[in-house]
């Protein structure tokens, strides 16, 4: 129980965003311990017994003060603002029309906000929780509350994977007690566990003894709903079906109804503002902006240009794409070109587990933008396949809260930290010709 006691440790700060370093340090302490645990996880085999220790280690973290993150923040703030009646992906934070709301509660919601002139990015689902939430009072006690019962439900469903596949129960241990996810649950308040447990769902009535397909791609739809990368997982999961065309039918009819108030009018300005402007610790994409970079690539693509302009004599239309020409928006274009052909990998694999594992992984190396948090879209299947490049990766992305919090940089030594261990891990399990997501 070390590692349940190092994350107990955390209450001894009244604010953690001024501690990065002790954080990180008993967030570090927590996972050595919960890796020594599984040593001996063999003898854990109740389901009782561990969605018991599921239940306490995140009882222990929902007390714990958001000081990490400010998204809970905003998932509280865009709920109020669609409670009241106003649409949140058009009126950013700062817009006039909300003055209103910022004094309700003493001001502190509105206080606590950051990036107050961009509208919300949240697909509808996670809109109706948040606003559901926000009409109650002690509003984020009970978002974090609701996030513990979906991440528990998460937690069963993994459980009922390995069964189903024979796998030792022992494997899901490195996602129902691994301190990042009860810290970034619980702790924190992220969302994304509720898109994370409708994968789970959709892939659990795909391999049951008789499969639901309408169900299974109702869950595809909720997950896309509540964040939209999953989308890309439902040709895989159409495929794994008995009825594909069936499948994505109903996925895409859902979720279309779902999403046409929001897309009507537009994309999204936070959409956009986010697909261009966030960029963090990326894995593939840190070093690939500054390798472009410092080869000069944005200089010889706007000489091409420049080429194109003189031979077509069309100024007007080539000059649109100048303010593109950089090394990071090239980096961009590149990873989504990589990332299409992650998608189109996975459709290779037979295993449905194996393939969204990998689907996933391969996706989160093509984003320019990585918070530990993110590492719960692959952390479940990683655990089933005992892959150990993202279990270091699960661990080791903690680090990544000290750049943020104090005066360090994360650029070269904490990005290496984290990845390149990670990519040593991967190739040592090439080496021994064994693939990092079988199974067996």
């Amino acid at each position: 129980m070390f590692w349940l006691g190092a994350l107990a440790g955390l209450h001894l700060y009244s604010d953690l965003s001024h501690r990065p370093l002790v954080t990180v340090g008993l967030l570090g302490l927590s996972w050595l311990g919960l890796a020594v645990s599984i040593r001996w996880g063999s003898r854990i085999r109740s389901y009782r017994l561990i969605l018991g220790l599921a239940l306490l280690g995140r009882l222990l973290m929902v007390p714990l003060a958001p000081d990490l993150s400010q998204d809970v923040w905003r998932y509280l703030w865009d709920g109020r603002v669609a409670a009241a009646g106003f649409d949140p992906y058009r009126i950013p934070p700062d817009d006039p029309q909300l003055r209103g709301l910022r004094e309700l509660e003493g001001g502190d919601l509105w206080e606590r906000l950051h990036h107050r002139a961009v509208p919300t990015v949240y697909p509808p689902l996670a809109l109706t929780a948040q606003s559901v939430v926000a009409r109650l009072p002690g509003s984020l006690w009970w978002w974090k509350v609701l996030l513990m019962g979906i991440d528990l439900l998460a937690c069963w469903l993994l459980l009922r994977l390995a069964d189903a596949r024979g796998l030792s129960r022992t494997r899901t241990l490195w996602y129902i007690l691994h301190p990042l996810v009860l810290f970034e649950v619980s702790g924190m308040g992220h969302i994304d566990i509720l898109g994370v447990a409708a994968c789970l769902l959709a892939v659990y009535w795909l391999v049951v003894p008789t499969p639901r397909v309408k169900a299974s791609a109702v869950a595809a739809s909720a997950a896309c709903l509540a964040k939209l990368v999953p989308i890309v997982a439902w040709p895989l999961w159409a495929r794994t079906s008995s009825r594909p065309a069936l499948y994505l039918a109903v996925a895409a009819a859902v979720t279309g109804l779902a999403l046409a108030p929001v897309f009507a009018p537009g994309v999204p300005p936070g959409l956009t503002a986010y697909a261009v402007s966030w960029e963090f610790n990326g894995p593939l994409y840190e070093p690939l902006w500054r390798g472009l970079d410092a080869a000069a690539v944005p200089e010889a693509v706007a000489g091409g240009l420049d080429a194109i302009k003189r031979i077509s004599g069309r100024h007007a239309l080539w000059n649109r794409f100048y303010p593109w020409i950089y090394a990071q928006f090239l980096a961009k274009g590149l990873l989504a070109g990589l990332a299409g052909i992650v998608v189109w990998r996975s459709l290779r694999r037979r295993d449905v587990l194996e393939a969204t594992g990998a689907l996933f992984g391969g996706l989160l190396l093509c984003v320019a933008t990585l918070y530990p948090w993110y590492l719960l879209w692959v952390l479940p299947w990683a655990a089933l396949a005992k892959h150990r490049g993202w279990l270091w990766v699960a661990g080791a992305a903690l680090l990544s809260y000290w750049p943020q919090f104090a005066a360090v940089e994360l650029w070269p030594w904490v990005y290496a930290a984290i990845w390149l261990p990670a990519a040593g891990l991967v190739g040592w399990e090439v080496r021994r010709g064994r693939s990092s997501w079988c199974l067996n």
